[in-house]
């Protein structure tokens, strides 16, 4: 099964299967400076003459890349219990009608956007996931985990859910700071090297928000961005929840394309809610939903992929202006001209 590591940043790949370093050794490749690239960047920096000289076949690369972690996983017996994909069987709108799709497999490390009009069905799709629907909702709709109908146990368990929801609204309530509230959190998931655990996440957190916190900061007092960026890497490293569920990202104040980086690095299902044009072209997918059914699977064409090579550039300018705004500078429109 397909799972994209070549996706996953270098440094993130190695933090989660230290054993993948051997590969590199084996076909002489030198990541040392390059931990903060992906596979696929890192072997995209190698010259036509490069590749020639040296017989880099950059797709046989990344598909023995692919099975050789999986093998190792099955080896090392890391794949006990784990869920790999979910399959969506269709089902039927709100007017009865068979939704145009057979079935959808979404894997680990795969982001999937959806998009539609207010009300016409996002969070029904969602709550059939989680709920693992067995063509007892008003959908229909049939989802298998890992190829087959989930029993009873997966279904309703408490402790292992299988979506993790982020919403917009991140409001905190309890009198703790970040560091007693990572740890608390740590200690019900009953994690060995919690303090490791913290500062890792912590890290992760302050690289995604916009200003940085520590540990001593009230989480009463993060920002919404703040409290965004903690949410979502405490999701990403703590959470057992295989299936990621984001609503609006691109209202969150953070590193949008850092967090979805951060969730497939470990190896998370991410199903994105969005209006944003960027968002919905970085997805593998896209499922459009209409009149509470699946309308249209969309697969991520390349020259849409092109087209979002144009966006991020007007997204770095929109940053620029945002943090010149910020520090008090007066925008020019020279500038502006310059970066197009």
């Amino acid at each position: 099964m397909h799972k994209k590591y070549e996706k996953i940043i270098i440094g993130d790949l190695i933090h989660k299967y230290p054993f993948v370093t051997g590969y590199f050794d084996q076909n002489k490749m030198d990541i040392q400076n390059h931990a903060d690239q992906t596979v696929e960047e890192f072997l995209e920096g190698y010259t036509e003459e490069e590749r020639e000289e040296w017989a880099i076949d950059k797709e046989k690369i990344i598909s023995d890349l692919n099975h050789y972690i999986e093998q190792m996983i099955s080896f090392l017996g890391l794949d006990k219990d784990r869920i790999d994909s979910i399959t969506i069987l269709a089902g039927r709108d709100k007017e009865g009608n068979p939704e145009t799709f057979e079935k959808l497999t979404i894997n680990r490390s795969e982001i999937v956007s959806i998009v539609g009009p207010t009300g016409s069905g996002k969070s029904r799709l969602l709550a059939d996931i989680e709920w693992a629907a067995n063509n007892d909702t008003p959908t229909k709709r049939t989802v298998l985990i890992n190829g087959e109908i989930p029993d009873r146990s997966q279904r309703y368990s408490t402790s292992n859910k299988l979506v993790a929801q982020l919403s917009q609204n991140m409001n905190f309530v309890m009198d703790l700071s970040v560091g007693e509230f990572i740890e608390l959190h740590a200690k019900s998931r009953m994690v060995e090297n919690i303090d490791e655990m913290t500062h890792r996440i912590i890290d992760a957190a302050n690289d995604l928000a916009g200003e940085k916190f520590n540990l001593d900061t009230p989480i009463t007092g993060l920002s919404g961005g703040q409290s965004r960026a903690l949410m979502i890497a405490d999701t990403a490293i703590l959470s057992t929840s295989p299936i990621v569920l984001i609503d609006e990202i691109e209202n969150a104040g953070i590193d949008r394309k850092r967090a979805l980086n951060l969730l497939i690095s470990e190896e998370k299902i991410v199903l994105m809610a969005t209006h944003d044009p960027s968002l919905a072209l970085i997805a593998d997918k896209r499922i459009i939903i209409r009149n509470g059914g699946i309308h249209k699977v969309m697969e991520t064409r390349t020259e849409e992929k092109a087209i979002l090579s144009e966006l991020e550039k007007m997204d770095l300018i929109i940053s620029k202006m945002r943090t010149s705004l910020r520090n008090g500078e007066v925008l020019n429109n020279k500038d502006f001209k310059r970066e197009v």
